[in-house]
């Protein structure tokens, strides 16, 4: 059915950071089935690669029946399938999870800010491929092993209510810091789940970079991610609580990439905007001063090397232009 409502600017830039992406997981996703020894493994990624394909068949023709140039973006000159692997146990079904966890959040926006009906259904119909396929990955993690269970606890039997604003500050006059809540948990958990596997990822892409500015930019993202992990055990072990061991893969010998650096660097740059928004959501959350500011240090320094990744990508002529918001001498008709 032919829709005559035009396609709006912030829909456009949707769709245009959409197509980024899922070309960007198509061509990891090539990489990781090729590799894969796995078959329940690879049929998982096939198939999420399948319905992906058809996806973004689907952008290119929206696109084009407005036509609008249609993003480079990431094609089959981005992924050498001849490379020997670089990941190694289980690493793929982790890496693919996480991004996953990405892809929920940004549909979630780009759906509040698309209005044309077609639009709005293809983020629901991506949205629920996403989430069956997060589930799929996940229980496939579990079922192997690859990925433990948060801490249990005992159930809480009755309801309370806060009426110390102490609670906010985390420790008292001793220095003594309360215990996390459930919440708090919650957050600096899923920060050492996606710290391992981030700081996994970029001692891989240092390991086979062969530009020498790039590869120190992926160092500096191996010892952020690090960084980040100790300091979150760190808080972790203060409270008594172990940390179940994530294993987030192994890396091989290999120094062959299996990615352009265009592609690794924007993979890098697209994890450091979803851990910005993970620490900004966990300073929210979070009711202990202590535990904002560390967020809010985490945030800082992710901010800064994503930074630094940008002006890398733009030295060397790796960073399309979004669509400018041209509206002069536009037709309305």
């Amino acid at each position: 059915m032919t829709n005559k409502v035009k396609m709006s600017s912030v829909e456009l830039g949707a769709l245009w950071t959409t197509y980024h992406k899922k070309t960007m997981i198509m061509r990891i996703l090539e990489s990781f089935i090729e590799k894969s020894d796995d078959q329940k493994a690879k049929d998982l990624m096939s198939g999420l690669w399948e319905q992906l394909d058809g996806k973004v068949i689907e952008i290119k023709t929206m696109l084009q029946n407005e036509g609008a140039a249609i993003p480079k973006a990431f094609t089959k000159e981005d992924v050498y399938l001849g490379a020997p692997r670089l990941f190694d146990n289980g690493f793929d079904i982790m890496f693919c999870r996480i991004l996953k966890e990405i892809s929920m959040g940004m549909y979630v926006l780009h759906m509040t800010i698309s209005y044309r009906e077609d639009i709005v259904k293809f983020y629901k119909q991506l949205t629920d491929i996403t989430q069956t396929y997060y589930n799929l990955f996940t229980q496939y993690l579990l079922e192997e092993g690859l990925l433990p269970r948060p801490t249990y606890i005992n159930m809480p039997k009755s309801v309370e209510y806060l009426n110390d604003k102490s609670y906010l500050k985390g420790s008292n006059l001793l220095g003594h810091k309360r215990d996390l809540n459930v919440v708090e948990f919650g957050i600096l958990y899923h920060a050492v789940e996606t710290n391992i596997t981030g700081m996994q990822l970029m001692t891989g892409f240092a390991q086979c970079s062969k530009d020498e500015e790039i590869k120190k930019y992926f160092i500096i993202g191996k010892e952020l991610s690090k960084g980040i992990l100790n300091e979150t055990v760190d808080i972790l072990l203060q409270n008594d609580i172990q940390v179940p061991a994530t294993p987030g893969g192994t890396i091989t010998s290999s120094h062959e990439a299996p990615f352009s650096e265009r592609l690794m660097m924007y993979c890098t740059y697209l994890l450091c905007s979803f851990s910005m928004g993970g620490n900004g959501f966990g300073t929210g959350l979070s009711l202990r001063n202590d535990l904002n500011v560390k967020f809010g240090m985490f945030g800082k320094d992710t901010f800064e090397f994503m930074r630094e990744g940008i002006k890398i990508m733009i030295s060397n002529g790796m960073l399309e232009e979004p669509p400018r918001m041209d509206i002069n001498n536009l037709n309305n008709s």
